[in-house]
């Protein structure tokens, strides 16, 4: 369990950066070069480097060098650990949301209750 919070740490920390999320949402299209990657941003390529690196360390995407040219592919294992985990943070929010509604029903049905005790006497 602790590599897995570890591994999701990392995961968030690398989709925190509007760049990096970028870069995931082009490449679950498929695979790109560096080079494509990079048109968008205008950013210096030792900087573009830098956010690939920061998702291939957490696992979201791997690399490989044919010839001159660095591919970049995602990983959709990772993506669905991070599903998985985000599912179950809100499968356990809306239970509780679902006994904070029955509280409060609770309460309503017997502050309504007592008014109309009041109101008889």
């Amino acid at each position: 369990m602790a590599n897995l919070k570890t591994s999701l740490d990392d995961v968030f920390h690398a989709l925190s950066d509007a760049t990096r999320r970028s870069i995931v949402r082009r490449l679950s299209q498929g695979r790109a070069s560096v080079s494509e990657l990079g048109e968008p941003f205008g950013i210096a390529k030792p900087t573009l480097l830098q956010h690939i690196r920061v998702l291939e360390r957490c696992g979201l995407i791997t690399t490989e060098k044919i010839g001159r040219v660095r591919r970049c592919e995602m990983q959709p294992k990772v993506i669905g650990v991070t599903e998985a985990w985000l599912a179950q943070q809100r499968t356990d929010w809306e239970a509780r949301l679902d006994r904070v509604d029955i509280y409060v029903t609770r309460l309503n049905k017997q502050e309504k209750k007592n008014g109309a005790k009041k109101r008889n006497k």
